[in-house]
């Protein structure tokens, strides 16, 4: 069993990190999209009218987690990635996620609520599947 200090904490705030900046540029590009096109306007009201809002929330949330394993897998090869490492990228994800919710944008894909860490947490747990160990 890992102890706390034995984590990779710093490789998993990076990680944390860089998915939110992808998040970022992703609900700026939609923020353009959502005041600039009509047509775009259109079909992000529709998407995000309820019951169907609540699911494209869910989806993005548990689609965050997934690509923060990604990032993880991919740019920090490093870091050896089991079931402790996964818990802990949770609370790095909620930390920087409470950060982004300091600026000034909207929250198109993922926002600091209680459903959102859930469904990050099923994201991050379902793409790191094959490392429970």
């Amino acid at each position: 069993m890992y102890r706390l200090r034995s984590l990779p904490w710093r490789s998993l705030l990076e990680v944390s990190g860089i998915t939110v900046a992808i998040a970022i540029v992703l609900e700026i590009i939609i923020g353009l999209g959502f005041t600039q096109s009509p047509a775009i306007r259109e079909m992000l009201q529709f998407l995000y009218t309820p019951p169907l809002g609540m699911i494209i929330s869910l989806m993005a949330a548990v689609g965050f987690g997934v690509l923060a394993v990604y990032v993880l897998e991919r740019f920090y090869p490093h870091v050896l990635i089991n079931s402790s490492s996964l818990w802990a990228l949770i609370p790095c994800l909620a930390l920087v996620l409470g950060l982004k919710s300091l600026l000034p944008l909207p929250p198109f894909l993922v926002s600091l609520s209680y459903a959102n860490v859930v469904a990050v947490l099923v994201g991050v747990f379902w793409k790191g599947r094959p490392y429970w160990r």
